[in-house]
């Protein structure tokens, strides 16, 4: 049994979040106890309740509390589209950005030999899988443009090659409303390799 008082429990716990440090955790554990217990409390059930209950879905590996995903589960999403993604976030973040109507696969990371990430624990065996039994007409790949993101890219499509499946990448490149002065070079040099026809 610890012998740390239950305030230092709260704020080592609650430094487990991104971002937060000692101070933060403070200034958090010191805000519920002082001004708002009862949204402590309700924070804590939730919580309690996530953590045993949110699981991962048995087709496209994203976060729900269902067998299968309301995205997946959805009859009106077009199953001509599987877009490939590294985590749960990004899936929030198309969703919350573009019209996109199609499916998700979630590899929950990018291959990483050097940290002992490859092909088996992304899922790569249960992907291959699916393009197999359930072929897409278009694979889009959606991992972030670090190395480890472009060699993940690279295994997908040529997965995707073998199964004679059409590839896309999401543009990488200068941002809405950026400026190429301030823009830094692996970005610029990325935009100029990745330029397209106009029309």
């Amino acid at each position: 049994m610890t012998t740390e008082s239950l305030l230092n429990q709260l704020i080592t716990s609650l430094r487990c979040l991104p971002g937060v440090g000692p101070k933060s955790a403070q200034r958090m554990a010191l805000h519920l106890l002082e001004r708002n217990r009862e949204g402590g409390l309700q924070l804590a059930e939730v919580i309690a309740e996530a953590m045993q209950n949110i699981g991962r879905c048995s087709q496209c590996r994203d976060l729900t509390e269902r067998e299968v995903c309301a995205v997946c589960a959805n009859p009106g999403r077009d199953q001509s589209l599987l877009c490939v993604v590294e985590s749960p976030v990004d899936v929030l973040a198309i969703e919350q950005a573009t019209a996109y109507k199609g499916r998700y696969f979630v590899l929950l990371g990018r291959l990483s030999p050097l940290d002992g990430i490859g092909p088996a624990e992304l899922g790569m065996d249960q992907l291959a899988l699916r393009l197999e039994q359930q072929p897409p007409e278009e694979l889009i790949i959606a991992t972030n443009p670090t190395v480890e993101g472009e060699a993940t890219s690279y295994y997908l499509q040529r997965m995707a090659g073998a199964h004679r499946i059409r590839v896309t990448r999401i543009a990488h490149g200068v941002p809405l409303g950026g400026e190429l002065e301030y823009t830094d070079k692996s970005t610029l040099a990325h935009a100029f390799g990745s330029r397209l026809l106009i029309d």
